[in-house]
């Protein structure tokens, strides 16, 4: 089980204490994407390791003589930067919140401390994308209480009516010249403001900006 995780040359005994651990911690739909093991100069015992997995990244650290292991954990969406510094004798990961803690692991080999950097910007990347949609689907669904139809804006227009016959002036009726009070012309202005606001925003198409307005206006 843990032989996908000893590509990179970690130390197998900390590997096994670690994933033993990890999958206790695990939670529904949680998978183990890698583990880096560090490797201290001349003498390497208990060393910490590292975990990422698709929700969160684990540091690892042996307690007690190598009895117990400690860990300390970070969702991705806390995790506002990651980096790894390459020394004379191994690399430095480090991770930031969004609270400013901050946690690394040194001694890390070079080649593990990359793989750890790689996948925790790609899975950064995916987090980004991900809070992206979430303010998106705000967005619309703050824009909803508008009352925007939008199947019914990309309905095609239908061509005015023909105008009828003119009558002649002395048997026309008298009609009442149409008023428009003052608020009724405020909620009529918001509303083609709020209808602005949505296609400058990107989160209407130009035929639904148009058809929406020349609905609002056809109202008066």
């Amino acid at each position: 089980m843990i032989d996908k995780f000893l590509n990179d040359q970690q130390d197998p005994k900390a590997v096994e204490k670690v994933y033993t651990r990890l999958v206790d911690l695990l939670t529904t739909g949680e998978e183990i994407i890698y583990i880096a093991t560090q490797k201290k100069p001349l003498v390497n015992i208990l060393p910490d390791c590292v975990a990422l997995t698709n929700k969160r990244v684990l540091f690892f650290t042996p307690a007690n003589l190598g009895l117990s292991i400690k860990f300390i954990d970070f969702v991705w969406k806390d995790i506002v930067d990651v980096n790894f510094k390459e020394e004379i004798i191994g690399a430095i990961f480090t991770v930031k919140t969004t609270n400013q803690a901050e946690m690394g692991v040194d001694y890390l080999p070079k080649v593990q401390a990359r793989k750890l950097y790689q996948y925790a910007q790609e899975r950064k990347e995916e987090e980004r994308e991900a809070r992206r949609q979430r303010d998106l689907e705000e967005k619309r669904a703050e824009s909803g209480s508008f009352g925007f139809d939008r199947n019914a804006a990309q309905q095609p227009v239908a061509p005015p009516a023909a105008e009828p016959e003119p009558v002649p002036a002395a048997s026309q009726p008298t009609s009442t010249p149409l008023v428009v009070h003052v608020e009724e012309r405020d909620e009529l202005t918001e509303k083609l403001k709020k209808l602005r606001t949505l296609f400058d925003q990107g989160l209407i198409s130009q035929d639904e900006y148009n058809s929406k307005k020349l609905e609002l206006l056809s109202d008066l």
